[in-house]
């Protein structure tokens, strides 16, 4: 069959090689090329264990005071709250156990196998270089700042997740890097890392392109309808027609999500990440420090500090306050470290309000499909999505309850 997969990240070109590797004729279609976006700047760890939500209980009483606080990693662009306040009545309205304990059930089938995925994605296209099996980290300053964490490692615990508390001066024989920073380390097991997200997903394109698949640049501007389907892409490249159409747009998904009648409350969690080039030392795997929210991830040549949650839209561009707070940060953590510049970015996390990525098809009839949302595990959930759809497109059930992701969840007509 004839397919277009819309959008270049990690979600997309996981879909296109999956459906190529069926045997159909792909093409990509992307405004800016492979990894452009999220895809490129995120922190690097494939997050098995990813599995508790923003959203856990109690997080409305705590979001206005971490908005005022200038060290806290949320932050907002006041001048956006108007728009956001809809998508953030419904966001906080899923702070609940119930619903924590929905999502992660529904995520740990997603992301359990997240680098077995990622081999078997790679296998033969030379991207398996940056894939290496590692220990995800979370480093606690106190013992009482881990235990304030509790829930969360409990609800890890209930769905199978395998890590090791480890005391920091354990840690530090391990891995000095970050010296008495850290009174406890969690040591999650079964995770990995991406040694640079966008080359990997550059090279997967490249893979994709020499097997005969198609890329092309070009803008969607609109989705022409038929009926309850769609019926053609329009592009700056002109009009768009295959079999079946896969949207993989991340958080510029909406627009198009709800003209298919899939009316997703989807807002841009805006991310941000400083970079350490040449740094003179490198930790041993991904940190995440608890403390600030935000990942240290050692990758080829440079050191990158990626985290921050900012609600601002997708219209304005970079705030300086989370790359001062990053660097803020990034200082106190390693006080000794020397390095050749510093690299800054800011990119867009699709964030559906109840965290759950919309996966599967649109329509009764199958013309197109959805494959986006995936907040902060885009990376993570990516090659298993790809198989997914590709599965779903080929007639073949995919070996997971899908229901929690359906578009059709949030069709009016369902």
């Amino acid at each position: 069959m004839q397919i277009i997969v819309a959008g270049a990240g990690i979600v997309g070109v996981s879909c296109a090689i999956w459906l190529q590797r069926a045997g159909h004729d792909v093409t990509i279609v992307d405004r800016a090329g492979p990894a452009r976006g999220t895809s490129h700047g995120n922190a690097g760890v494939l997050a098995a264990g990813a599995i508790v939500p923003v959203t856990v209980p109690g997080l409305w009483r705590k979001a206005p005071g971490m908005v005022l606080r200038p060290d806290a990693p949320l932050f907002l662009r006041w001048s956006y709250l108007p728009k956001l306040l809809p998508f953030l009545a419904r966001y906080l309205g899923y702070a609940t156990d119930a619903h924590v304990d929905h999502y992660g059930a529904a995520m740990s089938q997603l992301l359990h196998d997240s680098v077995e995925q990622h081999r078997a994605l790679a296998a033969g296209t030379g991207a398996e270089r940056f894939i290496s099996p590692e220990d995800f980290c979370f480093g606690y300053a106190t013992r009482a700042a881990f235990e304030a964490d509790a829930y969360g490692w409990q609800k890890r615990k209930d769905n199978g997740y395998a890590f090791d508390v480890v005391e920091g001066a354990t840690f530090r024989d391990y891995d000095p890097a970050f010296g008495d920073a850290f009174e406890v380390v969690v040591r999650c097991k079964n995770h990995g890392r991406i040694s640079d997200p966008g080359k990997y997903v550059q090279a997967l394109a490249d893979h994709f392109v020499a097997q005969g698949g198609t890329l092309t640049i070009a803008q969607i501007d609109d989705v022409e309808m038929d009926g309850p389907a769609i019926a053609a892409l329009r592009t700056s490249q002109g009009e768009m027609r295959a079999d079946h159409i896969v949207f993989a747009l991340g958080p510029w998904s909406k627009p198009i999500a709800h003209k298919l009648g899939v009316k997703v409350p989807l807002e841009s969690e805006r991310g941000y990440h400083i970079e350490l080039i040449n740094p003179s030392f490198m930790p041993k795997a991904p940190m995440m420090v608890a403390s600030g929210k935000f990942v240290v991830t050692p990758m080829d040549g440079r050191l990158r500090a990626a985290g921050v949650v900012e609600f601002g839209g997708l219209e304005a561009g970079p705030s300086r306050a989370p790359f001062a707070l990053l660097r803020r940060q990034l200082k106190r953590l390693l006080p000794d470290i020397e390095y050749d510049d510093v690299v800054e970015w800011m990119g867009h996390r699709p964030a559906p309000a109840d965290s759950l990525p919309v996966i599967g098809p649109n329509d009764a009839a199958g013309r197109s499909y959805s494959a986006f949302g995936h907040q902060h595990v885009g990376l993570t959930g990516g090659p298993k999505t790809g198989r997914i759809i590709a599965d779903l497109i080929g007639g073949t059930t995919p070996n997971i309850d899908l229901a929690p992701f359906a578009p059709a969840k949030y069709r009016s007509d369902a």
